[in-house]
């Protein structure tokens, strides 16, 4: 079974022990012919009630259209469990707008519960990066870039964009997931799960001491990834979204409504299975 089914059906089993109510609003950004610009890389979905759930718009132009056609009325009084049934799918428009949906549920479950966040935690720090360390890259994160700097560590980066090669000639970045083998250390982007690609990264990462998967749009319990070989989960808990929705809808900055959130594996308490059932 795919990551993407699990936490689809961790979402759905989510809602049918919980409360969830249905879509407030919904946020398209504007889609561009070229790279998103970077206040237009996210489309929100909020819930009546404050929670938020985000999504990483990766469109590829043949889906151009479809995304273009959006219209945010349709969603509006919709029940997010619809739509995360789609996870998984295939379809790029209906994949990003499940993402959406299933970090909303989880979002408003987390409020529920009052679940204690890991938000004082360094997603990066928890790798404790040391000289002789071989760090695996899936996706091009820059503050990590600088970090190994400071160290004698090697870095292999997983990207599948061919123009950051030609933008960062000196950075050794490859398309060959396979270099992750050997990798002590990994560090994926969180929209590996929203394109599928992370199930695949995983198998080349048996032998890593530690794993971590980040990003805004990962905003969900960790449940799936934790039995698969993931030591972090570190995300975004939207903690104010009404201004949120209005940051995106104005393309602006929305960082300030929202503050890290960190699972980790060691000290994980399971939103679906107690405690005895989790193995590290």
């Amino acid at each position: 079974m795919s990551i993407q089914t699990e936490l689809r059906d961790m979402a759905l089993a989510l809602a049918s022990t919980e409360q969830i109510p249905d879509i407030e609003e919904i946020a398209f950004p504007p889609l561009f012919d070229e790279r998103q610009p970077a206040d237009c890389e996210f489309m929100a979905l909020a819930l009546e009630g404050g929670a938020v759930g985000l999504s990483y718009v990766a469109i590829p132009e043949e889906a151009g259209d479809p995304y273009r056609a959006l219209q945010p009325s349709d969603f509006v009084a919709t029940h997010p469990g619809e739509l995360v049934a789609d996870f998984g799918c295939g379809d790029p428009v209906r994949d990003m707008i499940a993402m959406a949906a299933l970090n909303a549920i989880c979002q408003h479950v987390m409020r529920l519960r009052g679940l204690a966040l890991e938000d004082s935690a360094d997603s990066l720090g928890l790798m404790r990066l040391r000289d002789g360390d071989k760090v695996g890259m899936v996706g091009l994160f820059g503050p990590l870039v600088r970090r190994l700097r400071e160290v004698d560590a090697e870095v292999i980066i997983l990207e599948k964009n061919e123009t950051l090669i030609r933008r960062h000639p000196e950075l050794p970045i490859t398309f060959d997931v396979r270099k992750l083998r050997g990798c002590n250390k990994v560090l994926c982007t969180g929209t590996t799960v929203l394109n599928g690609s992370l199930d695949e990264v995983l198998t080349h990462c048996t032998e890593a001491e530690h794993v971590a998967v980040l990003g805004p749009t990962a905003g969900y319990f960790p449940d799936p990834l934790f039995a698969r070989n993931v030591h972090v989960l570190g995300g975004r808990f939207v903690c104010d979204g009404p201004l949120l929705m209005k940051r995106i809808a104005e393309r602006k900055p929305w960082r300030e409504a929202t503050r890290k959130l960190c699972f980790e594996k060691s000290n994980y308490q399971s939103v679906l299975f107690p405690r005895s059932s989790q193995t590290d």
